[in-house]
C-alpha cells in the first residue's frame, strides 16, 4: 500500500487532495491533526515514512519540510511557489513537451501555479512549434474565483457583512511583480515576462486565462494556431481542445468548476487572436494537478482519483 503524507492538510489545496484520495483503498493517508501539524518532529517522522509527500504550505514552510527529508525513496510534490524554477526540481505540467517522462523518474516535483498553468498551456505549444519567438512580449489576463486566495480570502468573501468592493471583480498584482511570473516565462521558454493582470471575482472556484496575439504582425492565421494547439494536446486525458465554441457568445470562468481538467479555446480572426484556458483553480490549477503528478510518479492511470 502506498503511503501518502499531506503536510498542510488544513489548507484549501490539502483539503481537496485529501478529499480526492480518501476513498482510494490502494493509498494510506498520513495526516497530522491538532498541534502535531506544527510539530517539527512529528512532521519529520511522517515525511520520512511515506512514499509520496504533498507539501501544501507557504514557501518558507515548504523549504523547511524539504530539509527534513532523509529518506531518498520519498517523492515530494510541492504545491508552493518555493521550487518551481529551482535546480533539481521537475516542473509538474506533464502535457508539455518531454515533461511527462521527467515527472515519472523525479523525486522532486514542483506543482505549477494556477495562473501559470493557464498561461503555459497556451504559450508553450506555440514556442515548441516555432510559431512565436522567445523575445515576444505578451499580455495575459487571468480571472479567478476567490478560493485560490486561501482561507482568509474565502472568509472575507463569504462573510455576510463583506465590504461592497468585494461584490465586483478586483484587479491585483498591480506592480507587475506577481510570484507566478518567473515560472510563466521560464517554462514557456520566453526571455521576457508578460504583462500579467490577475483579477479575482466574487465566485468560489473556476479560472479563465487569456493571452492576446497580434496575428497580423506575427504572420499567423487563426486556423493555423488552432490546428497547432489541437495537435499538441491530441490524446491528452485532462486537457481538451475546444476551438472557438462558446456559450451563446460568452465563456464562463466557472464552466468546469469542481473538475480537474482543462479546456483550451482559440478565438478571433487573422488580425487578432485570443487564446483562452479554462479550468478550476483548485483542480488542474492546484490539487488536481498534484494528484495527476502523483499518479504519473506511481505509474497509475493519470486520472485516478480525479474528476476529469
Amino acid at each position: 500500500m502506498t503511503k501518502v503524507f499531506i503536510d498542510g492538510s488544513a489548507g484549501t489545496t490539502g483539503l481537496r487532495i485529501a478529499e480526492r484520495l480518501r476513498c482510494d483503498e490502494s493509498l494510506k493517508l498520513l495526516i497530522l491533526d491538532g498541534d502535531a501539524r506544527k510539530d517539527v518532529g512529528a512532521r519529520k517522522e511522517a515525511i520520512n515514512s511515506c512514499d509520496i509527500a504533498f507539501l501544501c504550505l507557504p514557501d518558507d514552510a515548504a523549504r523547511e519540510s524539504v530539509s527534513l527529508v532523509e529518506n531518498s525513496d520519498v517523492t515530494v510534490i510541492d504545491t508552493s511557489t518555493a521550487h518551481r524554477t529551482a535546480e533539481g526540481w521537475t516542473y509538474g505540467f506533464p502535457e508539455i513537451k518531454d515533461q511527462r517522462d521527467l515527472i515519472k523518474t523525479s523525486k522532486r516535483i514542483a506543482n505549477p501555479g494556477c495562473h501559470a498553468s493557464g498561461f503555459i498551456s497556451l504559450v508553450r505549444p506555440l514556442r515548441d512549434l516555432g510559431l512565436i519567438e522567445p523575445e515576444i512580449f505578451l499580455s495575459c489576463t487571468s480571472l479567478t474565483g476567490y478560493s485560490g486566495g486561501g482561507k482568509k480570502m474565502i472568509a472575507d468573501y463569504e462573510n455576510a457583512l463583506k465590504k461592497e468592493a468585494l461584490g465586483a471583480p478586483r484587479l491585483y498584482g498591480l506592480t507587475q511583480a506577481h510570484k507566478h511570473l518567473k515560472e510563466m516565462a521560464a517554462v514557456s521558454k520566453l526571455t521576457r515576462f508578460p504583462a500579467f493582470q490577475p483579477v479575482v471575482a466574487p465566485f468560489y472556484s473556476g479560472m479563465l486565462v487569456t493571452v492576446a496575439l497580434d496575428a497580423a504582425a506575427l504572420g499567423l492565421k487563426k486556423d493555423e494556431v488552432s490546428e497547432a494547439i489541437s495537435e499538441y494536446y491530441r490524446g491528452e486525458k485532462l486537457i481538451t481542445f475546444r476551438g472557438d465554441v462558446s456559450e451563446d457568445g460568452f465563456l464562463s470562468a466557472g464552466g468546469i468548476s469542481g473538475k480537474d481538467s482543462m479546456e483550451i479555446f482559440v478565438y478571433g480572426n487573422d488580425e487578432r487572436i485570443v487564446l483562452a484556458s479554462r479550468f478550476d483553480n483548485l483542480g488542474k490549477g492546484a490539487s488536481g494537478a498534484a494528484i495527476q503528478n502523483m499518479n504519473i510518479s506511481l505509474g497509475r492511470d493519470e486520472t485516478a482519483g480525479l474528476l476529469p
